[in-house]
């Protein structure tokens, strides 16, 4: 099964970092989110990759063809101008990257990828978030019931505190509340091609009406995810992560 990583967008609530990069290749302990994103998918042996590039997109191909240079150690001889690279890790991934317009939206960029996905159901999720998810399940919720279309369903971490109230006297504080009931798309969806009909043109916003559109017809499910999620939207976030990462315990890793 293939990935799709959508890594195409302005990352604008995340300008600080996205200024200079594209919000995929912001770093979370020195390596891209987008490499983390990578890694949990390939824990499940699902190795190759249609990754959409947008906004600064060269440095997404500049990162993926310099990749063992990055991650291995090098010699470089002067004499003869030869370089030997030292492949102490090997990923076995196989990356496409496509160039799919600045300005195409998520449900365009994802339709301009049609002919790299085939015939057969493809993994997407989005390239500035994390997760502690069984892939495997995911996938075989999706064979299950036949549907187009599924979402991973999670509850938003909370991000303030909650005041609880009495008039003026407050009566209960929980610094991180409980989300309850509510869900959200956590994105690492599972579709099958027939979605691509969904989908009218660049300028269609894959979360607005193909979703609905398909939310309607009955052909989207929810797998839900109860473990870590984690979406980088701010600076906030990406601090909090590289902390988790520092720790040595960051949730998501499972490699």
């Amino acid at each position: 099964m293939k990935a799709v990583i959508l890594a195409g967008g302005y990352g604008t609530r995340l300008m600080e970092e996205t200024e200079a990069r594209p919000k995929p290749m912001v770093e979370i302990g020195g390596l891209p989110i987008l490499w983390h994103i990578m890694k949990i998918y390939s824990a499940y042996n699902i190795v190759e990759f249609v990754i959409p590039l947008g906004y600064k997109g060269h440095m997404i191909k500049d990162f993926f063809a310099n990749y063992h240079l990055r991650t291995n150690n090098v010699t470089f001889n002067y004499s003869n101008g030869s370089v030997s690279i030292d492949s102490g890790s090997t990923e076995g991934w196989k990356v496409t990257l496509v160039d799919t317009g600045l300005d195409t939206m998520t449900g365009g960029r994802l339709k301009r990828l049609a002919q790299y996905l085939g015939d057969a159901p493809f993994c997407m999720t989005y390239g500035d978030g994390v997760a502690k998810i069984n892939i495997h399940r995911l996938i075989d919720f999706h064979a299950s019931h036949g549907k187009l279309a599924t979402v991973t369903a999670v509850r938003p971490p909370s991000r303030f505190g909650e005041l609880k109230m009495d008039g003026d006297c407050v009566t209960e504080f929980r610094e991180k509340p409980d989300s309850g009931a509510i869900r959200i798309n956590g994105g690492f969806f599972v579709l099958s091609p027939g979605v691509f009909e969904y989908i009218d043109g660049d300028m269609t916003v894959f979360e607005k009406e193909p979703l609905e559109r398909l939310a309607e017809a009955g052909e989207l499910m929810a797998f839900h995810h109860d473990g870590f999620w984690f979406s980088m939207d701010t600076l906030r976030d990406k601090k909090a992560l590289e902390t988790m990462w520092a720790s040595g315990e960051a949730p998501w890793r499972c490699f």
